[in-house]
């Protein structure tokens, strides 16, 4: 009878234990979440974009006139003073002559040869004719004089006195543009590009317009040049700007003077600037994922030591944070609490191991944090990053960070 008694009460407490481990089984576990507290502190609302700086006074030396451009011997970071040489301009090289051209050149200066021959046997048949005309028109005069000879006659003599001197002259003008164009059928021969002159040629020195340094060399070795084509680039280094591609978006929420802070360009210090200029017109301009976007480009001013970005020089990266807003004792949450409820912000609060849901005012808001106005305290605890499976009411344990 014992036995059996026994044997009751184990089989009854076994299943006692299994009845127990199947609710333990079953009954709602916490959630493991991920919580804050909401803290006053400094706030900041900025927006952050990559900037590039410029050089604010550059000018680009292009060469006035088409012509042959000697080798440069500048080097990009010379120092170059205001009126000083920068790069030398020589006339256009001929061409080289084939066999081809240099035979046709050749039979163009003996067609111009015999041109001259018979331009000056006209001008020796034309002096003859107007110094006789002009010895009868002399003797015709003296016997117009004496009555020998009519009035007519001599005005006749006088004619064609006038009509010889003129063909002579015409003769003269005829021998000269024969001479000329022989002349200028001979140039093509002698100004060949493979002959080595001594003649003299006429250049163009470009000086520096300002003091400064070579900041690019669009052209280095000699060669022939377009006129207006660019060739040196001067500048002071020291003198630089920034240059800002924001978002139109953005870029409305700041105006002339904004304070902007640079980091990440490569030294130590944190440099500051000063908004200013917002350029009225924008641009549209592709993203890295593909996506139309448009910028306004914004100009800051550097206010930091000159000694402290001495290093920065013309078209280096930094990347620029403006401040949109400030405020000092500021109630704040991380922003990854914040959903939408509706047409309101709300966020999970804990207490008492329950999340509590309540409806909060939302202020200014960073890319981490958010200002709050209303619905919760300072040192409430929010949950960050909530998500379906946690509701108002919902028994939560915070996770210990690390697991």
């Amino acid at each position: 009878m014992k036995v059996q008694i026994r044997r009751r009460i184990i089989i009854a407490l076994g299943g006692v234990i299994a009845l127990l481990a199947l609710v333990y089984g079953f009954w709602p576990k916490p959630v493991l979440v991920e919580t804050a507290e909401a803290f006053r502190g400094p706030f900041r609302v900025t927006i952050e974009e990559e900037g590039k700086t410029r050089v604010k006074d550059r000018f680009i030396c292009s060469a006035p006139v088409a012509g042959f451009l000697r080798r440069i011997e500048l080097e990009a970071g010379d120092a170059v003073q205001k009126g000083g040489p920068l790069f030398v301009l020589e006339p256009l090289r001929s061409q080289v002559l084939d066999p081809r051209s240099r035979a046709e050149a050749q039979s163009a200066v003996s067609a111009a040869q015999a041109a001259v021959r018979e331009a000056e046997e006209r001008e020796l048949s034309a002096k003859a004719d107007a110094d006789f005309t002009d010895r009868r028109y002399v003797r015709f005069k003296r016997l117009l004089a004496g009555g020998a000879v009519a009035k007519d006659q001599f005005d006749q003599a006088e004619a064609q006195a006038k009509q010889a001197k003129a063909a002579y002259l015409a003769a003269k003008a005829t021998s000269a543009v024969a001479r000329a164009e022989l002349k200028r059928r001979r140039s093509v021969l002698a100004y060949s590009a493979a002959r080595v002159g001594d003649h003299d040629q006429e250049t163009v020195l470009v000086r520096a317009p300002k003091t400064g340094h070579v900041l690019k060399l669009y052209r280095e070795s000699e060669g022939a040049v377009a006129m207006g084509e660019p060739i040196i680039e001067i500048g002071d280094p020291r003198d630089i700007e920034v240059r800002v591609e924001l978002l139109s978006a953005d870029a409305v929420k700041i105006g002339p003077g904004t304070p902007v802070v640079f980091q990440r360009w490569g030294g130590e210090a944190l440099l500051t600037g000063k908004v200013k200029t917002i350029e009225p017109s924008g641009f549209t301009k592709i993203s890295s994922l593909g996506v139309e976007e448009q910028r306004v480009l914004v100009i800051v001013d550097l206010t930091s030591d000159a000694d402290v970005r001495s290093q920065l020089g013309d078209g280096y990266r930094l990347e620029a944070s403006f401040t949109v807003w400030e405020g000092q004792n500021v109630l704040q949450i991380p922003a990854s609490a914040l959903f939408r409820m509706g047409d309101q912000w709300a966020v999970f609060t804990v207490e008492e191991r329950r999340a509590s849901r309540k409806h909060v005012d939302v202020g200014h808001r960073s890319g981490l944090h958010a200002e709050i106005l209303s619905g919760i305290s300072e040192g409430d605890v929010v949950i960050t990053q909530p998500d379906d499976a946690i509701k108002d009411g919902t028994r939560v344990r915070a996770r210990v960070p690390g697991t």
